[in-house]
């Protein structure tokens, strides 16, 4: 027995509309994507600034000032550099700056991460 089935492939209205749609989702998720990315290298660099402060806490238990950057062996992230000032008996600041020419560098309002021996955090709305 023959079969009279035809097979048929899409026409170009079913693949227009399959592509206006893989547009819309590629349009809204891209973004989102990148920005989810750009907030967990932040989050990276918050995680590091709060274990420094914590060694800072340390080293500061057995010496009479807190330790410079050197000292606390200054570890390095990709897409932020740190650094560490205001050293005294009594006081430092961490500061994690995002390097220019990463996608870190255009986090807006969020380029440059302070924490203080006090865990005084700015800016706040990046903590």
């Amino acid at each position: 027995m023959k079969s009279n089935l035809k097979i048929q492939g899409m026409s170009l209205v079913e693949l227009m509309i399959a592509l206006a749609i893989m547009g819309i989702i590629a349009a809204i998720g891209i973004p989102t994507y990148s920005n989810q990315i750009m907030s967990s290298k932040r989050d990276e660099a918050k995680t590091t600034l709060v274990q420094l402060k914590l060694q800072q806490e340390n080293y500061r238990l057995e010496n009479i000032s807190y330790a410079t950057a050197a000292q606390l062996g200054n570890p390095s992230l990709e897409y932020y550099t740190l650094t560490v000032t205001n050293i005294s008996g009594t006081a430092f600041t961490l500061t994690a700056t995002a390097k220019s020419g990463t996608r870190q560098a255009s986090d807006t309002g969020c380029t440059v991460l302070n924490i203080d021996q006090s865990m005084t955090r700015t800016p706040d709305a990046c903590w």
